[in-house]
């Protein structure tokens, strides 16, 4: 998978939020093994001090587990993951909310263009 680094935002932040997405996404489904420390910092192009820091990161999250010599797993854990979704969900839709009040729609202009959206009207 790409990894696209942007200028202007810690690597590290960058890692942990494409984990998490591909977590969200299912591209690493629960109970999936993740590769190693160090073939994600390669394939990443990222130190593996990096890597090791953003895996932590979503270990602490719930997100993945640790297996004493096995290495790490996506969880399985259901809540967690809807939860994951309800996060990521309210998110975008307050960047994207916040996006169309910047060029001027009100709040009532946008729950019409979302319903109108869902309903494939656009």
């Amino acid at each position: 998978m790409d990894w696209n680094f942007k200028t202007g935002i810690p690597i590290y932040t960058q890692i942990v939020d494409e984990l998490t997405m591909r977590i969200a996404s299912g591209a690493y489904a629960p109970g999936a093994k993740l590769a190693s420390v160090r073939d994600l910092a390669m394939d990443a192009g990222v130190n593996p001090n990096t890597m090791q820091k953003a895996l932590a990161e979503i270990e602490r999250r719930g997100l993945v587990y640790s297996e004493r010599t096995s290495g790490r797993f996506v969880t399985k854990d259901e809540d967690i993951l809807k939860g994951l979704h309800k996060e990521l969900a309210e998110k975008y839709l307050g960047e994207f909310t916040e996006k169309l009040q910047k060029i001027g729609m009100d709040e009532k202009e946008i729950r019409e263009f979302i319903k109108e959206a869902g309903n494939g009207k656009n």
